[in-house]
Formats: C-alpha cells, structure tokens, sequence
C-alpha cells in the first residue's frame, strides 16, 4: 500500500451507474461529461439529465468550451447551453434536459439543481463530473439532497486518473487542491449544519 493510496480513494470516488431518477451534471468547459451522461440517458439510467451551470465566480463570461476539440471555438453565453448541445448531438432529447443556468461554483451547482426539483422526490441519482472533483462534488450535492442515495460516475479530463494523479507536480497540485478545499470550503457549512442540529435538540 502506498502512503498516497488514502487520498487517491478519498477524491476518486466511482460507482457503477444503477437507474436512476436524475443525471445531474454540474457546470464544466469539459464536453466529456454530457457525453457520458448521454450513454448513461441512452442505457435506459435515467429519463432526464439536469444541467447546471452559468460561468466560472472567477471570470465574467463563459470562456468557451475546453474539449471536445469539434466543439473549441463555439460561443456559448452558459456552461449550460455548452452543455446541453454536446447532450442533444449525442442523442438526448431536449424535453429529457432541465436547465440551471446560474451557478458559478460547485456548491450552487447543487444548491440551483435542488432547487428546480423542490417539489420532487429523488430516490436516487447519477452524478457526473470530473474524477478529479468527484468527491467535493459528491459532498456538495449529498448536502442538498440529504435523502438521496448518489452514484458517481466520473469523467477523467485534464489527463488526470487515479492511478497518474501522483506522477506529475501539476496534477499533484490538483487533486491535493481538491483535498485541500474539503477541508476549508467545508468548515463553516460542517458548523452551520452542526448548530441547526443542536437547535433541534430537546432541552
């Protein structure tokens, strides 16, 4: 066992997919996530895909797709509508896709997605994101869903896996920013949690 084998388990996380009430996919430049959330619509997992998504909180604009290389140099004013395109050429229907088109980091990701199925009851879900942000993304998205069981099933974009991420300083220096933000974006959410808890107690 290696001393990095804890980490590589904590972020990697993957499921097999099972079917499913919603895919949800949170907002990215990297078209490879609509591509697997359309295999999985298509493998009969679940019939409607959320997509979430405006821009990036660091920049004013969507600054364009990253990959897949057919579709750099489209202009798309949302991650969303990026999105959503790479799903339809893909084969998904439009009426199967719910659009979130606000978000700018991945906890409103979660937090606009929960809010478009209010008034649903979601049993259980497929969450599609980037291997490398699987379990901040899991995290997030477990916080606004707290009775729905997820599955995650990554996407490896950045030629970042589970078996290279410790191989390179770059990559090192991604999935331990990962590990990083778990704990400090995390914190006073885990507080916050922790005090409605107490002020449900009896006294």
């Amino acid at each position: 066992m290696k001393y990095y084998d804890a980490l590589t388990k904590f972020i990697f996380v993957e499921d097999e997919p099972l079917p499913s009430d919603y895919i949800f996919i949170p907002g990215s430049g990297y078209g490879e996530l609509a591509q697997k959330a359309a295999e999985l619509y298509r493998a009969g997992m679940a019939m409607h895909i959320v997509v979430s998504g405006r821009y990036s909180i660091l920049g004013d604009s969507f600054a364009g797709p990253v990959s897949p290389k057919e579709y750099v140099g489209w202009t798309f004013e949302t991650e969303c509508d990026f999105l959503t395109r790479v799903l339809t050429d893909r084969g998904v229907p439009a009426s199967a896709v719910l659009q979130e088109r606000r978000a700018r980091y991945t906890y409103e990701n979660a937090i606009y997605t929960a809010g478009i199925l209010k008034n649903e009851t979601v049993k259980r879900a497929i969450l599609v994101c980037q291997a490398f942000h699987a379990r901040r993304s899991l995290l997030y998205y477990q916080i606004l869903f707290p009775n729905t069981e997820f599955l995650v099933c990554p996407v490896n974009t950045r030629g970042i896996t589970r078996d290279n991420w410790h191989l390179d300083a770059e990559k090192i220096d991604v999935v331990l920013g990962e590990v990083e933000r778990c704990g400090s974006q995390f914190h006073e959410i885990m507080k916050e949690h922790s005090m409605k808890n107490e002020r449900k107690l009896p006294e």
